[in-house]
């Protein structure tokens, strides 16, 4: 249950579940989970679910010896790698947390960030209409040609969708579950969560985040792969957007209308 805002007497407190998707990520796995862990001590941290999305590197082996002095972790897992979207559906699906907070697996968000991307959730204020926080990176740790092409992807994207998100790519998010799973899933629903939480009408907001270098592993994405799959996935969001039908609002379904969330 959601906080029912600034005029609820008495508000329940809100639990948050942290998902990691990873794949081939034995490099950097512990540190990301032993920092999500340690982040969780400035909010409600209830559980950490991270999905081995078809490793082959020894992640599962790292993970099960973490999980094995950890309760609040929890594993799932791929038996072929599935992709980074289904690998954050399998983990946002096994959460009983009513809000979600992500980050990738590879080491390169700050898990110290957390407590900024859930706190609007937790302060009442507004939470009602709120879907989705959006990290955005400040000071990119990639190579020239990624930032260069992730900068023109994300113009072109803001410019066909209008989500007034600037860095769509980050792996920093933080959201309602139930708002989550009433999204239509594809493959690379990742990339376009802020436009998707404002087609069913939810509130998004950002806020500036940090980003490090990659210490280990390799990218799973190439400039070319990501732009040939991203074009075909933009218009069919662009096409999402168009056919939604307004009389059928999931955020007034969720939040009872203007009274605030039922639930």
């Amino acid at each position: 249950m959601l906080p029912a805002g600034p005029h609820s007497a008495s508000p329940e407190p809100v639990g948050v579940a942290v998902v990691i998707p990873a794949h081939d990520e034995a490099a950097a796995i512990a540190g990301v989970v032993r920092g999500v862990l340690a982040a969780g001590a400035a909010f409600p941290l209830s559980e950490v679910i991270v999905t081995d999305d078809g490793s082959r590197d020894g992640t599962a082996r790292i993970l099960a010896d973490l999980a094995a002095g950890e309760p609040r972790l929890r594993i799932v897992t791929h038996a072929r790698a599935a992709g980074q979207s289904a690998a954050i559906h399998s983990a946002v699906r096994r959460a009983t947390a009513p809000i979600v907070a992500m980050l990738d697996g590879d080491g390169q968000n700050p898990p110290e960030d957390l407590p900024k991307l859930v706190a609007p959730f937790l302060t009442g204020e507004g939470a009602a209409r709120l879907g989705l926080v959006a990290g955005q990176r400040v000071g990119r740790r990639d190579s020239l040609s990624k930032r260069l092409a992730s900068g023109f992807a994300n113009r072109l994207r803001g410019a066909l969708l209008r989500d007034g998100t600037r860095d769509t790519g980050c792996g920093l998010k933080a959201f309602r579950r139930d708002a989550f799973l009433m999204l239509p899933y594809f493959d690379h629903m990742h990339r376009y969560l802020p436009a998707l939480f404002q087609r069913d009408g939810w509130e998004v907001r950002h806020v500036d985040v940090g980003h490090r270098p990659r210490t280990g592993g390799r990218s799973k994405y190439t400039n070319l792969g990501r732009g040939l799959v991203g074009a075909v996935d933009l218009v069919g969001v662009s096409w999402l957007i168009r056919r939604r039908k307004r009389a059928l609002n999931p955020a007034e379904l969720l939040t009872g209308g203007e009274d605030g969330p039922t639930c």
